[in-house]
């Protein structure tokens, strides 16, 4: 808070001081001194409060005039931020804020050095200076260099010279000045092939130059990666790093080169159109265009022989491109050249020798029933077994000798002569394909005379794939545990189902089921499974759900796994009692270790959680309770006249770690048991007396007997009788049934002493308690002596019985006849309502308890009090009930 404080005489002189520097005229200030300018030198980041300069001392004021001299900052943001000046000695502290000089001079030059300019005023006014302060701030070495990327690529041509010079653009930069800044560069590692140079331009900077050493190899190393180091001049040195990768660029300094530069190949001179006599590879290590390779013929081949031989400029295969002449025996010499860009070509020879046909071998010819194209066969792997694929028929067979054909190659196939034809063999499976298992097979036809001449016919069947397999999962039962209060999009489990069909028939989707509850979201294409809210046990313990695995084949095959999230208890609910608080009522002198009452209290967890100890807070000298049970018990009997009332707190405490509590109130009401007689005040003992003046006139109250009961209700109701006398006549005193005042119904014609007993009874059930008193009466004017009459007081002499009970009325008609008291029907009326009333209650309470038993256990079938506990959780919970008796 605020206030406002009145200035001091020192602040008021200069605000006046003040007020009048800038509201005097220029031309009153033309005789003052001409403004004067000190220089101080400071390093950048000296702490709060350095010492800087003294103005007044390097001024050479003289500080013992008077006024005394003030010095004040013109700029308050200078002096808030950089520094503080002493206003009466003229000295200069630097502030709380760091001066740094890349801040303040971000680009100032070190032959133009950092100032902080500012003004004083030296007051007052016959003391005017305007003094012109600079600070110098001097640089520390405070910055690293820092390269403007962590990572720095350089392309360098492989065909590169010796001492070729790169420049590496992304140099780093030092805020410092001068032998501070970046004095030189150098690499971590150079491979023997590198090394830096550094070049200063005009304005100073430093160029890291990157400099060839030896001869690259793109082919044998196409990468180096080093790091590139920035240090400059301080001591000791800062140093700055970034990674530095050169990649060395390809250039055409490799031809293709033939992997056999002479190929043999014999032909037969009946063999088909299409047949396959050789393939050429050729190889260029070098990269993209500089690789490529294409395949011609030489010039040297004629042109006849070229159009008899197809050559395939890309591939290098050759093939027969039309029947040659079957009775001509010759052969065909092909110099084959593989090119590439700026090379020189290189060259193999193929030689076809042509085998001329007599009598002939035996040439197979296929006709291909399955779908074919260039020898390859395209089978779907859903046909059956015993599926045709080609004919194959066996011409120029020489009847004089005997035909051999068979099938060379594995898989489920087999060559089989067709029904009663010669020569015409049939190719079929003779099983069902499986594109899983084998999707290509090559199978080789082979006939053979008993000349041992071999011909071959190649086969090559492709299997095509269908969606026959449906996602399987890796587990087709999902068990996840998770502790409830996660947090939102926790993690639970990644599904993994796997379908070996190709394509996008074997792309798995997962789809969660319809009854799966919303919170729950999985990944479509990961098959990441996530939470999006926080769980709670006591909601509901486990979700039970199915995820769908789809793939993308037609029709689509899908299957299911079975995900069972199991939500793990943690301690998040405190032990609740069933009710805000407990009221027993027990009847006084109930007998010690009897149950007053059950306390029952659940606990929403489970297991050790949801174990519940209950304990005494205050109280527990006198009262005990079952910690498991919660039944309520007092250590000895209780006496109502004591204490009425007894008001306890009970704790209820869990068994988890850390344990929650709660706390209820619980009100011990004791019922009164009449179990205390009335207790007579007045008169205080047997042996006391009262005078009685003989002119006392009948129906004069001359005395009261007073008594208190300690019980309450009917139990305290008190009644007054008197059940014997002695002297007087009988009748000649009654006494009040209920206040116990006695009154004089007859004249007393005699003197002396009178005595009468008086029975005090209450109205307990179901026997009433009373006590005696004697009431003495002494007749006479004065006491003149009274020794006399404590001698009458002390004799043993019999009272007569007075035959009227307390509860009999007023003699009306002579001395020896009394009539009952007027008020005894309505005393025995409402005994008998009290009885009824008492029944009622009684009736009333039994069936309330019973439904409470009832309610109770029904409460105890569903919530789990441990009663009875293993040895180990029976010693934790002694220990959890001793630190909360420590309470």
């Amino acid at each position: 808070m605020f206030r406002s404080r009145r200035p001091s005489r020192r602040a008021r002189i200069w605000g006046i001081y003040i007020l009048i520097l800038y509201t005097t005229p220029l031309s009153c200030l033309a005789n003052f001194s001409q403004a004067k300018e000190l220089i101080y030198k400071i390093k950048e980041g000296l702490p709060k409060g350095t010492f800087i300069g003294a103005i007044g001392v390097d001024l050479n004021l003289d500080f013992t005039v008077e006024p005394p001299f003030l010095f004040s900052l013109t700029q308050k943001k200078v002096s808030e931020q950089y520094v503080n000046i002493n206003n009466t000695t003229g000295e200069l502290y630097t502030s709380s804020a760091e001066i740094d000089r890349e801040t303040l001079c971000p680009y100032s030059s070190e032959e133009q050095g950092c100032f902080l300019s500012m003004d004083v005023f030296v007051l007052p006014q016959q003391y005017f200076q305007l003094v012109k302060v600079k600070l110098l701030i001097e640089d520390l070495n405070d910055n690293r260099p820092k390269f403007p990327t962590d990572e720095i690529r350089m392309f360098v041509p492989e065909n590169t010279p010796v001492n070729a010079r790169f420049a590496v653009e992304l140099s780093a930069v030092d805020p410092d000045l001068g032998i501070y800044g970046v004095q030189t560069y150098w690499l971590v590692n150079d491979f023997g092939v590198f090394t830096l140079d550094v070049e200063e331009n005009d304005g100073g900077e430093l160029t890291p130059f990157l400099i060839v050493t030896d001869f690259l190899d793109r082919e044998t190393q196409d990468e180096y990666v080093t790091d590139i180091i920035a240090e400059d001049g301080g001591t000791p040195p800062q140093l700055g790093a970034a990674t530095l990768k050169i990649a060395i660029t390809d250039v055409n300094d490799n031809c293709p080169k033939f992997t056999e530069s002479q190929i043999n190949v014999t032909l037969h001179g009946n063999s088909s159109k299409g047949a396959h006599l050789a393939h050429l590879h050729a190889f260029d290590p070098d990269l993209g265009a500089n690789a490529q390779i294409s395949y011609a013929y030489s010039e040297r081949v004629p042109r006849d022989t070229r159009s008899l031989f197809h050559l395939d400029k890309i591939t290098g295969r050759i093939k027969l491109a039309r029947k040659i002449d079957s009775f001509t025996s010759t052969f065909y010499k092909l110099t084959v050249l593989a090119s590439g860009p700026g090379c020189i070509p290189a060259a193999a020879t193929v030689t076809v020798y042509v085998i001329k046909v007599v009598a002939g071998p035996p040439t197979v010819m296929p006709r291909y029933i399955a779908p074919e194209k260039d020898g390859v066969v395209t089978l779907k792997e859903s046909e059956p077994a015993l599926s045709p694929i080609a004919f194959f028929t066996i011409k120029n067979m020489d009847k004089s000798q005997r035909l051999d054909c068979y099938l060379e190659g594995s898989g489920p196939f087999r060559l089989v002569p067709y029904q009663q034809l010669e020569n015409e063999y049939l190719l079929e499976t003779t099983n069902t394909l499986d594109y899983e298992m084998t999707s290509e097979y090559e199978l080789i036809v082979v006939a053979n005379n008993t000349q041992g001449l071999v011909i071959k016919a190649f086969l090559k069947v492709q299997v095509l794939d269908e969606n026959d397999n449906a996602p399987v999962f890796q587990q087709s039962l999902v068990e996840i545990s998770i502790e409830e209060n996660n947090s939102p999009n926790t993690f639970l489990t990644q599904l993994q189902a796997s379908d070996p069909d190709s394509e996008s028939r074997g792309e798995v989707i997962y789809i969660l089921g319809g009854d799966t509850p919303g919170i729950f979201v999985v990944d479509r294409l990961t098959g990441v499974l996530t939470v999006a809210t926080s769980l709670d046990r006591e909601e509901k313990e486990k979700y039970r759900f199915i995820v769908r695995a789809v793939d993308q084949g037609t029709p689509r095959r899908e299957s299911v796994a079975t995900v069972v999230v199991t939500v793990l208890d943690r301690n998040d609910n405190s032990p609740r009692f069933i009710n805000k608080d407990f009221t027993f009522f027990v009847p006084e002198n109930f007998p010690g270790y009897g149950e007053i009452g059950v306390l029952s209290v659940t606990d929403a967890d489970t297991g050790r959680n949801g174990w519940v100890a209950l304990s005494i807070i205050n109280g527990s000298d006198i009262f005990m309770i079952d910690t498991g049970r919660g039944a309520l018990r007092a250590k000895t009997p209780l006496d109502r006249e004591q204490q009425g009332t007894y008001q306890l707190w009970i704790e209820a405490a869990d068994g988890g770690e850390p344990a929650l509590s709660s706390v209820t109130m619980v009100t011990v009401l004791l019922l009164d048991v009449n179990d205390n007689p009335p207790i007579v005040l007045f008169p205080q003992s047997n042996q006391s007396y009262m005078l009685v003046l003989p002119s006392t006139t009948p129906g004069t109250s001359i005395a009261e007997v007073y008594a208190v009961d300690k019980d309450t209700g009917m139990n305290a109701v008190i009644a007054y009788s008197i059940i014997k006398r002695k002297g007087g006549e009988p009748g000649s005193f009654a006494i009040d049934p209920e206040t116990g005042n006695i009154t004089l119904k007859r004249e007393l014609s005699n003197r002396g002493l009178y005595s009468l007993l008086v029975k005090v009874s209450d109205h307990g059930q179901p026997e009433p308690l009373y006590s005696m008193v004697m009431v003495n009466f002494f007749v006479n004017e004065t006491v003149s002596n009274e020794s006399y009459i404590q001698s009458l007081l002390t004799r043993d002499i019999d009272i007569e019985v007075e035959e009227k009970p307390w509860y009999i009325g007023q003699m009306t008609d002579g001395p020896e006849r009394y009539e009952l008291f007027p008020c005894r029907p309505v005393l025995i009326a409402l005994s008998v309502a009290c009885l009824g009333f008492f029944f009622l209650v009684v009736i009333l309470i039994s069936y309330i308890c019973c439904k409470r038993l009832k309610k109770i256990r029904k409460e105890r079938s569903e919530v789990e009090v441990p009663l009875k506990m293993k040895n180990g959780s029976t010693h934790f919970l002694n220990r959890k009930l001793r630190q909360m008796s420590n309470i």
